[in-house]
């Protein structure tokens, strides 16, 4: 096992990264009162949540099975966990605990956030891209059908519990996905990594634990410097949004049902690194050798049909948005990223007409 530690003063969270994590000395530390809500879905609880509810046996332990999907992530799912709160007279002590991927983990960490003002949550990630990316910092929240992941809240975990056996259950479709988030550090902010993940892609797709664990960690290590240096997404974080304002133009214009969030962040990265090109940061065979990663990732590289202007008005409704200017996360080299409203507009045209047309 590994330990990472996210530096946030008194909200300071250790990360742990290994196999067989599922340990009552691992979890119970860090739940204060007696009271435990374990959150999950309906695939998640076959596989793990009697394990869940055993390492638990000395709490007072409630479980929520909620269905599976992004079209999920609402205000509505989430008043179901604050129903069963409810009706079991939960009190501030009580601790909630995200058994699942991103979409789980972001609804238990609203709902903590929200109920009574604040209670405790943990986070145990069951996807590559939960452990890598969103189980991590502290953002919460739900979709909206106007716009994704407007709703939330920055709450931080307790704790987050990485065990990489829970991987060996995901459908390849959602470890691909994953892989998309852990590309990005490479892109944003770790050349080195970069080169290793062109090095490795065969063994990750394959599930090779020693790649896996390389590449949970590296990535883990990097958001938790970055959350560190700003919890509030007031400067450097919102570089780990790369590719995010394409993607989740394209989650919202699919209805989040028919893209995974990885697939359309794999999407939007491509064409961020185009505009790059674009704008004179990246060279045609940089921009070559990320649509060849994301390839090799068994990842998509074009967003589905969205008419241009269609596509810049979902853009627009963007969490990064700075006095009505869209800001965009846009690559100055591969392993440096920026985020700017200072680019050329027609720089964003083109992309959009490029992606259009090759759609």
């Amino acid at each position: 096992m590994r330990t990472l530690n996210v530096d946030l003063g008194a909200r300071s969270y250790p990360i742990y990264i290994g196999t067989g994590l599922l340990r009552a000395d691992l979890i119970a530390p860090h739940i204060p009162g007696r009271h435990v809500l374990i959150v999950t879905n309906d695939s998640i609880a076959p596989l793990y949540l009697e394990r869940a509810q055993a390492m638990l046996s000395g709490f007072d332990t409630a479980s929520l099975v909620l269905p599976d999907g992004e079209r999920h992530k609402t205000l509505e799912t989430v008043s179901r966990i604050y129903d069963v709160l409810l009706q079991r007279r939960m009190d501030r002590q009580t601790t909630l605990i995200a058994l699942g991927g991103g979409v789980i983990g972001d609804m238990v960490g609203f709902a903590a956030a929200t109920y009574q003002r604040g209670v405790h949550f943990i986070q145990i990630p069951t996807t590559l891209l939960a452990q890598v990316d969103s189980s991590v910092g502290g953002k919460t929240g739900v979709n909206h059908p106007l716009g994704k992941n407007m709703i939330g809240a920055f709450y931080q975990p307790r704790a987050v519990l990485a065990d990489m056996d829970t991987l060996t259950t995901l459908p390849p479709r959602e470890l691909r996905a994953g892989l998309a988030e852990v590309i990005k550090y490479g892109l944003i902010m770790d050349a080195e990594f970069l080169d290793w993940l062109e090095g490795h892609m065969p063994q990750l797709l394959a599930m090779e634990h020693d790649a896996l664990a390389v590449a949970v960690e590296r990535s883990c290590r990097n958001k938790a410097a970055v959350v560190g240096c700003d919890e509030r997404e007031a400067g450097e974080r919102a570089l780990l949004n790369l590719g995010h304002t394409f993607g989740h133009a394209i989650e919202t214009a699919t209805g989040y049902e028919s893209w995974l969030h990885g697939e359309a962040v794999a999407a939007g990265m491509h064409m961020a690194a185009y505009m790059s090109q674009e704008l004179g940061w990246l060279s045609a065979a940089e921009v070559e050798r990320v649509r060849q990663l994301l390839l090799a990732a068994e990842l998509p590289v074009r967003p589905p049909a969205i008419a241009p202007e269609r596509f810049r008005e979902l853009m627009a409704v963007d969490k990064k948005a700075l006095a009505g200017r869209l800001r965009l996360v846009l690559l100055k080299a591969l392993g440096r990223a920026v985020v700017t409203a200072e680019f050329d507009d027609a720089a964003l045209t083109r992309t959009l007409q490029h992606f259009a047309s090759a759609g």
